[in-house]
Parts: structure tokens; sequence; C-alpha cells
């Protein structure tokens, strides 16, 4: 922690307000420097690179933001469901941790307003898209932690958690992209679809995973992640959508 923070000595930094953030987030940072690193993403870095001296890695935080959001999910729905197997502690960890929910979490706090962005990706509308705000995220979550420690962290995270698992808890809980492909290949084909592992590149602690499923020898999709489960998941999530996509010319 002390050789992440020695990085950002200059406290002059050109940033909006984050005031009114702040009043949303209920944290009061003691060094709202990790708060403006978490917010500005490496598109930014890049075009401004004395910024870069100043604020930690951007991606070096999400990192521990998703290891920190892992743990507490993880344990949370292990504590609050002590009758539920793996398969659905998987399930339900995975639905709180996914893109689209930790993109949820961002937007009720408005983060993508606070986002710093290159001017290729402000104009792309970069701030709304859900990968860039789950790592945003993520990204803040270590803030926290770095800042305030793991007790506030946790207490920031988890009132989310508890909102996302009330409204599973009345919806039903999800399927996961892999358990739906398996249930539609099985009952259209009555064969398991099985994952291969195309490639694994980039340093060990930021690795990028390509996995392809087949279907006998058929391959339905590949994708990609930053482990093999999200891989996985991700060439599932493709292998559906082309299979109904092939449902679909065919009805036509």
């Amino acid at each position: 922690m002390r050789n992440l923070k020695s990085k950002i000595q200059n406290p002059k930094l050109s940033v909006p307000s984050l005031d009114k953030l702040i009043e949303r987030l209920g944290v009061t940072f003691v060094d709202q420097r990790l708060l403006r690193s978490a917010l500005a993403h490496s598109s930014f870095l890049h075009e401004h690179p004395a910024q870069a001296l100043e604020l930690a890695n951007n991606e070096r935080l999400e990192f521990l933001g998703d290891a920190i959001i892992n743990y507490i999910a993880a344990t949370l729905v292990f504590d609050r469901y002590p009758e539920r197997g793996e398969g659905e502690l998987t399930v339900l960890r995975a639905a709180l941790i996914n893109t689209s929910a930790l993109a949820g979490f961002a937007r009720s706090f408005d983060l993508g307003a606070y986002i710093r962005l290159s001017k290729g990706d402000d104009a792309s509308k970069g701030r709304e898209r859900d990968a860039l705000l789950a790592d945003t995220f993520e990204a803040l979550v270590a803030a926290i932690y770095l800042d305030l420690g793991f007790p506030v962290a946790r207490a920031f995270v988890v009132p989310l958690f508890e909102q996302e698992l009330a409204r599973i808890e009345s919806d039903g809980l999800p399927l996961d992209y892999k358990s739906r492909l398996q249930q539609r290949i099985q009952a259209e084909r009555s064969i398991t679809p099985r994952y291969h592992t195309i490639s694994v590149s980039g340093p060990e602690h930021r690795r990028e995973f390509i996995i392809e499923v087949l279907a006998g020898e058929e391959r339905l999709g590949a994708g990609q992640g930053a482990s093999k489960q999200a891989a996985a998941q991700a060439a599932a999530q493709a292998a559906l959508e082309q299979l109904d996509k092939c449902r679909l010319r065919v009805a036509d």
C-alpha cells in the first residue's frame, strides 16, 4: 500500500469536483488521489503522460478490486446460503460479480460522469459501456480498500450485493451461459459441449485466455477472459447467440 501511494505525490491535478460523487458514495477518503486514480482510464493517461506519473495505475487498481469483490461475493453467498452446494453458490457469485451487475452498481452512483477518458473514447460514448463501468467500479473498490481498509470496502460493497441478491431471490436463480448451453445442446443433440483452451497470453498478473466450445467436432463459438472460467462463459454466450441466429435464418 505504501509503495502505491508513494507514486502519487502531486495533489495539484486539474479534475472536476468530486464532492457530489463522494456524497453519493458515502465514503470519506483520506487520500482523494486514490479516488482520482480509480477514475482515470488508461486511455486518458496515455494522452496525458504527465498525470500518469502523479496517479496510481488504474489497471492495477482494477486487478486488486476484482480480487476483493470476488472474495466479498464468495464469502457473502457462502454464509448466507449454508444449504446450497458449490454449483449454486458459483452461479450466485457469478450473478453478483458479472460485468452487467458491476456496471449497474457503477450507474447507481453515476460513476460514468466522473471517469476521465481519452477524447476518442469519450466521443464514442465509452463512459456508457458496461465493461468500462465495471472496471472502474473494481478500481473504486480497490481505492476504498487502500485508503480506508477492508472493513470499509466490504461495508460499501455488501449493501449493493444484498440488493442484487434480493432481486435474484424474487426473480429466481439465473442460469449461467455454460449451464444454458449445456441444457440446450443436450436437449437438441444428446451430447455435452466441451471446452478447449486455444491460447493463454499476457503477464502472470493479467492473463488473457481464449477458449472455444465444441459440440462433437463442430465449433460453436469462442470467447476470451481474464480467467478460464470467464473465457468459457464468454464462449458459451457466443455459442448461444450463434445458435439463435441460425434458428432465425431457418425460420425465415
